[in-house]
């Protein structure tokens, strides 16, 4: 066998490479922004998605795709326009920040290539149907952390993560005034599964091959 050959469904150069980013983006993330920006759904399936290449799980594979395809897809649309000068959601704007190191802006293009790894890993290892409860579950404690226990937007946060996963709004810079925060707070619980997650699940369900039953 190779040495860049992996004994199981994956191969071992996709493992190492992987862990390189990793092992580069932990600790610069841990020093700029803090351990709190790990709570973010899409960081938090970074983590993820690092355990699951290794044991071959498609449980947490198909987790990570179901939370973050979906958003991810928004960033890169979001992305795209900025770069031709026609802002859309605003969720990409830090990365065109020049007050922003190049470098850490550099680590966060993973939200562009990190829903197709994922796409990748659950044809490999299969869709395992577990994922949307288990990744709802996962996300409503991520909510619940943020919301309750995590600073809410400020005028000028810095680096320091505040309304992380939009729990006061889709800006960082004020919460938002629609409606009262415990009814936007109400509103992810209940939309992000129904809007974001099961779609993606019915998707995937239909179109990758299942994941293999446990002996």
């Amino acid at each position: 066998m190779s040495a860049m050959e992996s004994s199981g469904h994956l191969p071992l150069w996709l493992k190492l490479a992987y862990s390189a980013f990793m092992a580069v983006l932990i600790p610069v993330y841990w020093y700029f922004y803090g351990p709190t920006n790990f709570l973010y759904f899409c960081d938090t399936a970074l983590i993820l998605t690092l355990i699951g290449v290794w044991i071959e799980s498609p449980l947490l594979v198909s987790m990570c795709a179901v939370g973050i395809l979906a958003p991810q897809a928004v960033w890169v649309i979001d992305f795209l326009a900025n770069l031709v000068g026609l802002p859309f959601t605003g969720i990409s704007d830090y990365m065109f920040n020049p007050n922003t190191s190049l470098f850490l802006r550099g680590l966060s293009l993973f939200h562009g290539w990190l829903p197709f790894l994922l796409v990748f890993l659950v044809w490999k290892l299969g869709y395992d149907r577990r994922a949307l409860v288990a990744w709802t579950a996962l996300a409503w404690v991520l909510l619940v952390i943020c919301f309750f226990f995590m600073p809410p937007p400020r005028p000028d946060p810095g680096l320091t993560p505040v309304n992380i996963n939009y729990v006061w709004g889709m800006n960082d810079n004020v919460a938002q005034t629609w409606v009262a925060p415990w009814v936007w707070f109400a509103g992810l619980i209940v939309g992000l599964p129904a809007l974001l997650f099961a779609p993606v699940h019915f998707v995937l369900a239909r179109t990758m091959p299942p994941a293999p039953r446990a002996a």
